[in-house]
């Protein structure tokens, strides 16, 4: 497609939750295909979340989105040459872009982390990013400090 973008598909709600955005997780939290046990993954990170949990007037889901949205980065460096030299110019995302960015760190630093089981992984770093520490909370302030430092070229805005 040259002159438009493709039109959205919509996400169903998923069957525990009946929410659509975690679908969206369970999909980018799903390899080969393997749809199902990305869903039992989430839902037993879930399970884990609800018992380590301190707050006690929130649900696991609610944590779990605390934690994604305490991962969202609001600004992203993108490079655009300009007479020959390369700079990196800081940008707002869009809101789309935001949670699956954020839904892609959480998952990359999860599957870094060294628990037994990936939902031992997921429930960890879920619990460390709604206290807002751990690796992807780092990468959304690295990116945030990067944006800061090239401040003084947002006048080359695409």
């Amino acid at each position: 497609m040259r002159k438009q973008y493709g039109n959205k598909r919509p996400i169903l709600p998923d069957p525990k939750f009946n929410d659509p955005l975690v679908t969206r997780f369970v999909n980018n939290l799903m390899l080969d295909g393997k749809k199902s046990v990305a869903f039992k993954v989430f839902y037993d990170a879930i399970d884990i979340v609800e018992e380590k949990k301190q707050d006690d007037e929130k649900t696991a889901l609610e944590v779990w989105k605390d934690a994604l949205s305490n991962v969202m980065p609001h600004v992203e460096v993108r490079s655009r040459r300009v007479g020959g030299a390369t700079f990196q110019i800081p940008m707002q995302i869009k809101p789309d872009r935001k949670i699956s960015t954020a839904m892609k760190w959480m998952i990359t630093f999860s599957r870094k982390r060294n628990e037994k089981s990936m939902a031992n992984k997921l429930a960890a770093e879920i619990l460390a990013a709604a206290k807002e520490e751990g690796a992807a909370v780092r990468k959304r302030v690295e990116t945030h400090r990067m944006a800061e430092a090239n401040k003084a070229f947002s006048h080359f805005r695409f």
